[in-house]
């Protein structure tokens, strides 16, 4: 018997053909859905509300903001924050599951486990080896407001890790990885810039990102992913270089 209550969260635009497995992961297990959507132009809105009727229609303040509005929105005791290219797999669902029937939950927030999918291949070593904070108490958390790389401040407390992956497509094709990471780049460049963050030169951005290159693809054994490992630790040794030149155009008011 279910012992606390859980809300969903989820933040959209133009997700209609990856938020259907996002929803069906959650949808027996959550109390509440919350959708924000900030402007979708396909059937996501539609599809949503399939599943729940509380989705809204936005604008867009950057993931941070939304992410609070979502939360701001929330009534259960506990909140799992979900992306529209994310899903639980199986085993997650069921400890989910079985940890919203216990009668007392002493951590105050759950890192989940990623399995990032990525062209035909899920992986297992690199940056895609990590957990991410999703599951947390709701009385007392907040997002931090940041346009990009957000993150969820949960209650002071113990922080354990959740059974299973969250199951993670992160990008459609190549093309769409490629927008992706110039766009994250460049949001990042103009967060460090505002934050009043030196770049210190080109030369510098280079060393980051052959830097970030060895961490990825060596320290973190991003080899042992195979091909897809060595474009993963590249593309993110791109995305560092081209935000830290970024930073740099700015502050030469060259942008």
């Amino acid at each position: 018997m279910r012992k606390h209550s859980l809300s969903v969260i989820l933040i959209t635009k133009n997700e209609a053909d990856r938020v259907v497995a996002c929803l069906q992961s959650v949808a027996t297990i959550a109390d509440e859905i919350i959708v924000l959507d900030s402007g979708s132009t396909d059937k996501t809105v539609t599809i949503c509300q399939e599943y729940t009727d509380n989705v809204s229609i936005t604008d867009w303040p950057g993931f941070g903001k939304q992410k609070q509005r979502a939360l701001d929105k929330a009534t259960c005791d506990w909140v799992l924050s979900i992306d529209a290219d994310e899903a639980l797999d199986t085993k997650m669902q069921q400890a989910l599951i079985q940890l919203l029937e216990q009668d007392v939950i002493q951590p105050t927030a759950y890192k989940l486990p990623w399995g990032v999918t990525l062209y035909g291949k899920t992986l297992k070593y690199g940056r895609s080896a990590r957990s991410v904070l999703r599951l947390f108490k709701r009385e007392g958390a907040r997002y931090t407001l940041d346009e990009v790389h957000e993150t969820v401040i949960p209650a002071e407390g113990e922080i354990a890790t959740l059974p299973g992956f969250l199951l993670h497509y992160t990008h459609r094709d190549y093309g769409h990885g490629l927008d992706k990471s110039s766009q994250y780049a460049w949001l990042g460049a103009q967060k460090y810039h505002r934050k009043g963050k030196r770049s210190h030169g080109l030369g510098l951005a280079l060393l980051r990102a052959i830097w970030t290159f060895f961490h990825i693809y060596i320290l973190r054994r991003g080899f042992m992913d195979g091909s897809v490992g060595f474009i993963m630790a590249m593309t993110y040794a791109q995305v560092n270089f081209n935000k830290y030149v970024g930073l740099w155009l700015l502050e030469k008011g060259r942008s």
